[in-house]
């Protein structure tokens, strides 16, 4: 499980960083986003990743609920340009998981490949060098990212 070991740290490092960040935030917002990414580097490093964490959209760093909770970035292997397994697999893993979701082959050029898989509200973009999730992370979408870092990433608990 170490998706979840992850995100779990890095909430709780955040939420233990909170007071700070929103003090920063009315000051400088841009010390404030500095801060938050140093916290997912510093979380990703106890797991030999690059852990950033994301705001897309216009106002969502005042969403504090929502930090480490989704919109993350896992770079794992800035080498890598190909999947150890078929594309085919993580595309049907997706379906599995997911039912009737939108999954299609990314980033296509060059000898590299990539996934995307779309929801209502987000993505996953599963790349052979990094993760990003532009979505919550829900029960299913955990469980995916789970079974991706074990099968894709070949991570193992540090």
């Amino acid at each position: 499980m170490l998706f979840k070991t992850i995100t779990q740290d890095l909430q709780k490092e955040l939420k233990s960083n909170f007071p700070q960040i929103r003090v920063l935030l009315k000051k400088n917002p841009a010390i404030a986003y500095k801060k938050i990414t140093d916290i997912g580097f510093i979380v990703g490093n106890k797991y030999n990743i690059s852990l950033v964490v994301n705001f897309p959209q216009r106002g969502k760093i005042e969403d504090f609920d929502s930090y480490g909770t989704q919109d993350l970035s896992l770079i794992i292997d800035q080498e890598k340009t190909n999947f150890p397994i078929d594309r085919s697999i993580i595309k049907s893993k997706a379906k599995e998981l997911f039912g009737d979701v939108k999954v299609e082959d990314a980033y296509m050029y060059e000898g590299k490949e990539g996934v995307k898989v779309f929801f209502e509200k987000g993505r996953i973009d599963i790349l052979p060098h990094s993760l990003h999730i532009w979505c919550k992370f829900t029960e299913k979408v955990t469980e995916y990212c789970e079974w991706l870092l074990k099968n894709v990433y070949e991570l193992k608990n540090p």
